[in-house]
This record gives C-alpha cells, structure tokens and sequence, in this order.
C-alpha cells in the first residue's frame, strides 16, 4: 500500500511523523519548500504536549510520480476543486482520498473523483505551525483520536488499511453515521475555532472569558438547532454527548450548559485555530466551509443562525483589513 499526506502542514506532519515513528510508510507532500527542505534534512521537530524528533519522507507536489493507494487531503478547502482535480491523476484504479479538512468536505470532493474514492475523517486534536519542519501539538496525547467513515453506502475496500495507518497515531472510531460526525467537528470549528479566529485567542481564553462564552454558547446552540431541524444526530465526541451537555431548552439547563463548555474544550484549551493562524498570515479562512456551512443549512431548514452570520461577516472584514482579531469584537454581537 502505498499512501501520502497532501498538504502536510501543522497536523499532516505531526500525524505523518507519528505514523512513520510507529513503523507505518507514508510520503509527506506540501507546496511549502522551506518546510520540505527542513523535513528533509532534519526530520520533523514535534514540540508541544510531546517532543521528539522523527525522520520522514517528504516531498513537493512537482516530485509526486506514481500513484497512490491512499491519499490523505490535508490542505485548506479554498481551492479544493483544482487540488482534487490534481490528485485523481495520482489515484490509483481502487485508491481513495481520505479528507481530514474541515466543514462538509466529501460531496465536492466526490464530484470530481466519485464517491466509491472518498472518505471522510475527523481528528479531535489540534497543532500549531512554529517553522519550517517544526510543529507544536497542541491537545493533550490522551485526546489523539479520529473518526472515520463515508457518505458512500457500502465501504471502501481499504477502509481498514486507512485505520491501520491512523491507528499508529491514535484510536480510530469507524463511524456508521459519518454526517453526524461531521457535525461534531462542524460545531466545535464553528463555535471555538471561530472565536479564536475573531478574538486573536485561544480555545481556552475563549472559553474562560464569560462574554464570549455566551457567544461559543450561542454559536454552539445554532449547530444543534439546524441540525434536529434537519433531522441530522450529532455523535459524541471523545465518549462525550455534546447534545446531552451543552443544549438547553430552559434557563436552568442553559446556565448549566454555560459551567461546562470549559470543562468541555480543556485538553485543547491551548489550541489556536487554524483560521487564526491564517489570519496572523494574512490569508484568507475557511469561515465559508465552517461557519458559512452552518449558515447556508439553516437557510436550508428554515433555521435562524444570527450569531453564525455574524462571525462570517466579522472574519471576512478582518481578511480585508477593517478589523483584527481582538476582544473588542464581542461588541459586534449584540443579543
């Protein structure tokens, strides 16, 4: 089998690096040269909640020859269209793309190279880019799991091969209901992630400050909401019922749920998002594919999403310059 890492930056290293320290085979691809170079002369520097340092294969999309059994998209969905159309010539005949991004990811990228070649997996932990061939985890190593599946009615035929490989960072979760788990991420990108991308935080700051809680609360209520409109069950994460926890109906259950969002998100509390750290780089986010998609199946159901609307209108004005990611940007949510 033979597999790659497409769009190895923060967590594609990390998640390459575990895999090869462990005894898996996995070639790690970016368009990042200084990070290639670096990978390829030293290794790869895990820092963070672990340290060590691993030796992996690592290339540039020009020196990709051959195909591939599996292939890990790892990159940023803006321009996912051009990507995947670029990888289907590096698929083999029963070769799937395993996409780790963000957001809803597996309709478009099954558009271009069917659906029989797609799966989707969602990973509970979070990193952080510090420099050419050096990432930091951010997630304690206790919290290092993934959840994987498909949109596709019957499974892939190397469905168990792409766990064995994700296996030799963490647990792997096979799940049934796939578009649930989707959602489990969806809510905790749309809700922490955002606001650590309007704040300049992270998780934990925006968790522990008790206005923007009221805000992750909110954001966090609407996810929930659009998805019992459509009918969609959202899985636990980590063993955790994120339903059961954090909905309300009533004032009693609300304050409740309010005490435990902290509780919630604390073995990630030192996680920055990835939307954040794009903003830092001045280049644009994924708040279309994350907040933008709670957004568009609110419309879809008939569902309000006001606090969801506001955080794509806030971080597309810090994109082009008229805010930046600070504090102050809570005044912006006035309900």
């Amino acid at each position: 089998m033979r597999s790659a890492i497409y769009g190895a930056g923060s967590l594609g290293t990390i998640l390459g690096a575990f895999i090869t320290k462990n005894g898996g085979q996995i070639e790690l691809v970016n368009h990042n040269k200084a990070h290639i170079a670096a990978l390829q002369e030293h290794g790869a520097r895990i820092t963070g909640t672990v340290d060590f340092i691993q030796p992996v294969t690592a290339y540039t999309p020009e020196e990709m020859s051959g195909t591939y059994d599996i292939i890990f998209l790892m990159t940023k969905q803006l321009q996912n269209a051009e990507t995947v159309a670029f990888l289907k010539d590096f698929l083999a005949e029963d070769g799937v793309i395993v996409t780790l991004q963000n957001g809803l990811p597996e309709l478009q990228i099954a558009e271009i190279v069917g659906e029989d070649h797609v799966l989707g997996c969602t990973v509970a932990w979070g990193a952080t880019m510090q420099g050419p061939g050096v990432c930091e985890l951010t997630s304690e190593p206790d919290s290092l799991t993934f959840s994987l599946g498909s949109f596709a009615e019957k499974p892939h035929p190397h469905l168990l091969e792409v766990k064995q490989l994700l296996t030799l960072m963490g647990p792997v979760d096979l799940e049934p209901n796939f578009i649930g788990t989707r959602w489990s991420k969806l809510l905790i990108n749309a809700s922490f992630s955002a606001m650590s991308a309007v704040l300049g935080c992270t998780f934990g700051e925006a968790a522990g400050n008790k206005r923007s809680r009221k805000i992750v609360q909110a954001l966090i209520k609407e996810c929930i909401d659009v998805c019992a409109k459509g009918g969609i069950r959202i899985e636990p994460v980590q063993g955790k019922d994120i339903v059961k926890l954090l909905d309300y109906k009533g004032p009693v259950k609300k304050a409740i749920s309010n005490l435990v969002i902290p509780l919630a998100i604390r073995k990630h509390a030192l996680l920055k998002a990835s939307m954040l750290q794009d903003l830092e780089k001045g280049k644009k986010t994924e708040v279309d594919a994350i907040n933008g998609a709670v957004c568009a199946y609110g419309r879809k159901v008939d569902c309000p999403t006001p606090c969801n609307d506001i955080v794509v209108e806030l971080i597309h004005k810090i994109e082009t310059g008229q805010l930046h990611p600070c504090f102050e940007n809570l005044e912006f949510f006035t309900f």
